[in-house]
């Protein structure tokens, strides 16, 4: 089997189960993504001793995997999480890298590195269960279309640039960290970002979850998470060029990690989070 065809049958697969996971929401949807966090701290760590650090991966990993479902117990108002707890988990940390790892095992890095797979994977993933339960959201269905809106400008982000680097092609963006690709690439998925948040905003999000954006708005929206999502690209494979690894693992066929997969979502859920307090508005549709 080619490796075109296991992508395409994994998308398949997982596409449908996320989409499932964040309709249905609540725990399915926090359990669907700290599986997910889970994952991809194992996966973090494990690039990270790859390139040479001792993180204290039995710490971080099931820290990752907790922050979905401390957000949905947050939402149920079962656990208020302070941010002084979250100040004493990471002293914590460092305290456990001082007894367990030895001074040439540089444990003020693996403190950093162990905090800092938390934030990237399980923090970062967990905005799409943010998302879901924004506040202008309605029902399952405006939740649903609300999280893959972000999504949905990331795969045409990384569409746009595929297509427009190759027929364009000219000078690098970051040749020392990712060679293939280019800076018109760049330009390219940007400007189809701004095209493909248009048609979302016009023919999804305000039939389907009577939620609108200004014109201005979904053009600072889409540029936003287009720049943000191509970061979180380039900031995985600068990752994985550091530990000297071609993917993150060999879970998902054809398409290496989930890490690898979501390494551009990581970047883009929290920006959209950002931005939708002050671009998001409702439209309820007139009968």
């Amino acid at each position: 089997m080619s490796e075109f065809t296991k992508r395409i049958l994994s998308g398949l697969v997982l596409a449908p189960l996320t989409v499932f996971a964040v309709y249905v929401g609540g725990p399915w949807l926090a359990l669907y993504l700290s599986l997910a966090a889970g994952v991809m701290a194992w996966e973090f760590y494990r690039m990270a001793r790859a390139g040479g650090s001792h993180p204290l991966a039995f710490i971080g990993i099931p820290a990752a995997a907790l922050v979905p479902l401390a957000a949905h117990a947050h939402t149920l108002g079962i656990l208020p999480v302070p941010v002084s707890a979250i100040v004493v988990a990471a002293l914590a940390v460092l305290a456990f890298a001082m007894f367990l790892r030895p001074v040439e095992q540089k444990p003020l890095t693996a403190a950093a590195i162990t905090v800092f797979g938390v934030f990237y994977t399980g923090a970062a993933i967990t905005f799409g269960y943010a998302i879901r339960y924004f506040p202008y959201v309605a029902d399952a269905a405006a939740g649903t279309a609300l999280v893959i809106f972000p999504v949905w400008l990331t795969w045409s982000t990384d569409t746009g640039a595929y297509l427009v680097g190759r027929i364009v092609g000219g000078p690098k963006l970051a040749a020392s960290i990712s060679p293939r690709k280019t800076i018109s690439g760049a330009i390219g998925g940007v400007a189809t970002a701004g095209v493909m948040a248009w048609a979302y905003g016009t023919y999804v999000l305000r039939p389907l979850a009577q939620l609108t954006m200004t014109p201005a708005g979904l053009a600072v929206f889409a540029a936003c998470i287009s720049v943000a999502a191509m970061l979180g690209d380039l900031a995985e494979s600068y990752l994985k060029r550091e530990a000297g690894v071609k993917d993150a693992s060999g879970l998902i066929p054809g398409h290496g990690g989930v890490l690898d997969r979501l390494d551009s979502i990581l970047f883009a859920l929290p920006i959209a989070y950002m931005l939708l307090p002050a671009l998001l508005k409702p439209a309820p549709v007139v009968p």
